[in-house]
């Protein structure tokens, strides 16, 4: 292990630096490379300017997760705990993978599907190596393991879907992204282990290597391969905090963004009721084509309001 091998003589926030710079090098440098195994995205046709992204590279996310866990691999010390969420990481990425490279997309119930089994498999790994109390401010509640095996394996699926439905715009997620899981660095640095800083900084190392392509106009996509592990790495985190309930202003802007449509289209598709009838979702889809925003103005926008969500949530935990 590298890390063993320095840490005598560097100090240790110096070296999660620099194996992040190693790890944003390394992700750059394969993001340059025309991989042919990665797909060329079809465009969408039911979304705003959906069809400006058809002919891109697709599915980048794969280059990005691999980095991040190999990364991760070398540079930190093993935990078999995340041993086990990386795998977990890699099998969503590869999911959304062949999700991004299938002739025909897959059904929602398919992937809703995957994505339950992954969360649930997430939430037992927790509730086997970590403690089932959660905090509000200075009171603790301890909960059954079970049930917060199951409130997890809820909060990673809701994560996972919400991160999903705003992968919309260039640059959008992983902007938003990038604030929201710095936000957990600043905000609970001593409730997240050292290791836990190595996996943020990992993260956004291939996030900020990333936005050098994706930045409209953009060149590559992550797609379903990127912005899923995304969602579990945000629900992670929360649950590592002890503070669960975080996850609700640290990812203000993919709860309002993604899960307002995912209301809309459970409750139209299993109940004929139509929510929002007025509003487009995902919402950055309705501030482009209602509000007029351009694509610019809903990153900068949307980032905006995740740091005033994270700055909010920070004041109210002093």
């Amino acid at each position: 292990m590298l890390n063993q091998l320095f840490t005598p003589y560097i100090d240790q926030s110096h070296l999660l630096i620099a194996y992040a710079l190693f790890c944003f090098v390394l992700t750059t440098v394969l993001l340059r490379v025309d991989l042919p195994f990665l797909p060329k995205d079809k465009g969408r046709p039911n979304a705003v300017n959906g069809q400006l992204s058809k002919g891109k590279t697709r599915g980048v996310g794969l280059v990005m997760m691999i980095c991040f866990v190999a990364c991760a691999a070398l540079f930190i010390p093993f935990s078999v705990e995340f041993m086990f969420y990386a795998l977990l990481i890699l099998a969503e990425m590869f999911s959304g993978y062949l999700d991004d490279a299938a002739k025909f997309p897959w059904s929602d119930y398919k992937k809703g599907l995957i994505d339950f089994v992954i969360s649930a498999l997430v939430g037992v790994v927790f509730v086997l190596n970590d403690s089932s109390t959660i905090y509000f401010g200075s009171f603790a509640v301890a909960l059954h393991p079970i049930v917060y095996g199951l409130l997890a394996t809820g909060l990673v699926w809701l994560s996972i879907n919400a991160v999903n439905c705003t992968d919309g715009v260039d640059g959008l997620s992983t902007t938003v992204g990038l604030v929201s899981i710095l936000s957990f660095l600043l905000i609970y640095p001593n409730e997240l282990t050292m290791e836990y800083h190595g996996y943020i900084l990992l993260f956004a190392a291939v996030i900020v290597s990333y936005l050098l392509f994706n930045a409209g106009p953009s060149k590559v996509l992550m797609g379903d391969a990127g912005s899923r592990p995304l969602g579990i790495l945000l629900a992670l985190l929360a649950m590592k905090s002890h503070h669960p309930f975080c996850w609700l202003l640290l990812a203000f802007v993919f709860l309002a963004d993604g899960v307002t449509g995912l209301i809309k289209i459970f409750f139209l598709r299993f109940f004929k009721i139509h929510f929002f009838k007025n509003i487009r979702t995902p919402l950055h889809d309705e501030m482009r084509k209602n509000r007029g925003w351009s694509d610019t103005q809903v990153v900068v926008r949307f980032a905006v309001a995740q740091v005033i969500c994270s700055v909010l949530w920070y004041i109210t935990s002093l």
